[in-house]
């Protein structure tokens, strides 16, 4: 995010704010975890490919057993989804599109081919995802955005940890979008995020918070 908290600018194009040295540990995290997770505007506004960067760390991978990328997941409401997506379309990794069960059936039929489709409740419900995901051998699960989902992991606490890379420069426009929308946190005045670390990453600041006990240094 910038330095007055946007991940975003108002100006219809993509605002970069990641670094190189800062790429390179969202890749380090990525090829330590066994699920990448974005919502369906992340997709559609930045075409992902999820996947890990460093030929290194994917032989390192398989090396362990694991896949050379983790598995991709999606949370769509709708499953209306580009079939072109990079997300479906670039390497082999698997992927995983949770939507509503109702719309699961026509969901199923346009991404059939390319990605596995389950449906979460109605509305999504989270808490239905990650059980799921659990019983799919996820252990660690990196959620990468956008605002959406990660204002609701954090307003429902389902997040352990917090990794926020802070840009060197401002937006300073209200119209742009925020790293998270309106919400009930658990962390506030009276109960605050413990802070855990914070180091310098090329020429941005990168905060990590503990929000629970479940929290693993690393």
């Amino acid at each position: 995010m910038s330095i007055d908290g946007y991940i975003d600018d108002a100006s219809g194009d993509r605002l970069l704010l990641s670094g190189e040295a800062d790429d390179d540990q969202v890749d380090e995290a990525r090829a330590s975890s066994d699920a990448i997770l974005v919502g369906a505007g992340t997709i559609r506004a930045d075409n992902p490919r999820l996947l890990v960067r460093s030929a290194d760390r994917r032989a390192a991978r398989a090396g362990r057993g694991l896949p050379p990328d983790p598995l991709r997941v999606v949370l769509s409401s709708a499953g209306d989804l580009n079939p072109d997506a990079s997300v479906f379309t670039a390497g082999d990794a698997r992927t995983v599109v949770y939507v509503a069960s109702g719309a699961a059936v026509s969901a199923r039929a346009r991404l059939r081919s390319i990605a596995e489709v389950a449906g979460a409740g109605d509305p999504v419900d989270l808490c239905t995802v990650l059980a799921d995901l659990s019983a799919r051998g996820v252990a660690r699960l990196m959620v990468e955005g956008g605002r959406s989902v990660l204002t609701q992991f954090l307003t429902r606490g389902l997040a352990d940890e917090l990794r926020l890379a802070v840009a060197p420069f401002f937006v300073g426009n209200s119209a742009a979008a925020r790293f998270v929308g309106d919400g009930a946190f658990p962390w506030h005045a009276s109960h605050p995020a413990r802070l855990v670390d914070v180091s310098q990453v090329g020429g941005m600041a990168v905060l990590r918070y503990a929000l629970t006990s479940r929290y693993e240094p690393g």
